[in-house]
């Protein structure tokens, strides 16, 4: 009888979310216990987040030295500090599935945080700090956007904020825009004329992502720029919601499925007309592509809407790789430091920003594949940030000591991250920004 695992890829199983066994504690605890033992007598994770230091201190200091010993308040402090980057199953786990220990700590943790909010709910801060959506929409207000950017850096009010609502007075938060993509875009027209190649249509959706329309609405202007200057017709979605990653990080099921019901049907419709879509921002994208399915496995629009959605710069490599990628870059970039985000690396598509981007002659680009700390809302509360800013330190170091022309993410949230750990503070670019420069458009 052939053995289980070997050599065999890893294989994710949906979660069961909508069965009565998910949802019962004891089940849940003891499902932790197991992980909880197998993770203690491997520790290869240990330095990814705080969430194996958290476990390992707690089993070294009972006399055992056993976990069926913690405590299981420690449990769930293991689940807060987990942010869902899926880097232990994705490149450190030697006993994932089908390795019959099966262990998913992801979705072990994702499993913990349902539980916790359905049943003791969430703070204001965090159901707040999750609803990009909501914040965008009021604070994108003129006067209250001013009113608000100009707080966000002022010392003494961020003090204030930190003791009233826990949101740490050293964290970088994001600036919120009146002047949206949506807005900017309004009228825009495609004249560019493609055609298909293998592995796309030739058209692209962009998909704004809240962050893309109210915090950095260039990401969105520069993925146009660049698909139209490569003949590739574009077009906004004509709608969205939030993609739910950060209802995701706070076990939010409801609230994912409420998006779902507004953004798939969008999608698939759009994918049925004959267009790709793109989103600028990778935790969007991994959400369509991965969590979603694992939570709606039998849903065939978002089975259709996984299987037609991309990163910016896997798009454009495709068309590289069928020869229809413009290469007639105008300006180099020098020396290059590019942070590769948690949310990238688990989309299994290889580098394929530092690929497009060393296409450009006289440019070297050195990648950096650890985490940056930033996870989402985590490096922003009061009770983490510290512990985020440790965790991405060595990023920080890297480009600090680079003497680099330029240093960014794919994420510009961990590239703020980023700038938050640097001596000088110096501001980041974003790979499309740079890919415009080289093109000179």
């Amino acid at each position: 009888m052939a053995q289980e695992g070997g050599l065999k890829a890893p294989h994710r199983h949906h979660l069961d979310w909508q069965t009565d066994d998910f949802w019962n504690e004891a089940s849940l605890l003891k499902e932790m216990e197991r992980v909880f033992d197998i993770c203690a007598g491997c520790r290869r994770c240990f330095n990814l987040c705080n969430s194996f230091p958290t476990l390992f201190d707690a089993v070294d200091a009972t006399p055992e030295g056993e976990v069926s010993h913690v405590d299981h308040k420690v449990f769930w402090q293991v689940v807060d500090h987990c942010y869902l980057c899926d880097l232990c199953f994705m490149t450190k786990c030697p006993y994932v599935p089908p390795h019959p220990w099966n262990v998913d700590f992801p979705h072990l943790m994702l499993r913990g945080k349902a539980y916790k909010f359905k049943h003791h709910g969430a703070s204001v801060r965090d159901k707040v700090l999750s609803s990009p959506e909501m914040l965008g929409n009021f604070l994108g207000i003129p006067i209250v956007v001013q009113t608000v950017n100009a707080a966000n850096k002022n010392r003494v009010i961020r003090k204030v904020v930190q003791g009233v609502f826990g949101v740490h007075a050293d964290a970088v938060v994001p600036e919120f825009r009146s002047d949206t993509a949506r807005k900017r875009l309004k009228n825009h027209a495609s004249k560019a004329a493609s055609e298909p190649v293998e592995g796309t249509r030739g058209k692209a959706a962009i998909f704004l992502t809240c962050y893309g329309n109210r915090n950095q609405p260039e990401l969105v202007t520069d993925l146009v720029a660049v698909l139209e200057h490569n003949g590739i017709p574009t077009r906004l979605t004509p709608q969205e919601r939030c993609c739910g990653m950060p209802k995701l990080e706070l076990g939010d099921f409801d609230t994912i499925r409420k998006n779902k019901e507004v953004n798939i049907p969008v999608l698939a419709k759009l994918v049925d007309e004959g267009w790709d879509i793109v989103a600028p921002i990778p935790s969007c994208v991994l959400m369509y592509k991965q969590e979603l399915p694992h939570l709606f496995p039998e849903d065939a629009d978002v089975k259709k809407v996984q299987q037609n959605i991309y990163d910016p710069f896997e798009y454009l490599m495709l068309r590289h790789k069928a020869g229809k990628l413009n290469t007639d870059f105008k300006q180099s970039l020098g020396k290059v430091m590019y942070h590769v985000p948690c949310h990238q690396r688990v989309q299994n598509i290889g580098l394929k920003t530092k690929q497009l981007l060393e296409l450009v002659p006289d440019t070297q680009v050195q990648a950096i594949e650890r985490c940056s700390g930033h996870n989402g809302t985590y490096a922003v509360k009061r009770e983490y940030h510290e512990i985020s800013m440790k965790i991405g330190r060595p990023v920080m170091e890297q480009v600090a000591e680079s003497g680099c022309d330029h240093y960014f993410s794919d994420c510009p949230m961990a590239a703020e991250q980023i700038q938050n750990g640097l001596p000088d503070r110096r501001e980041p670019d974003s790979p499309l920004q740079l890919l415009r420069m080289a093109y000179g458009i």
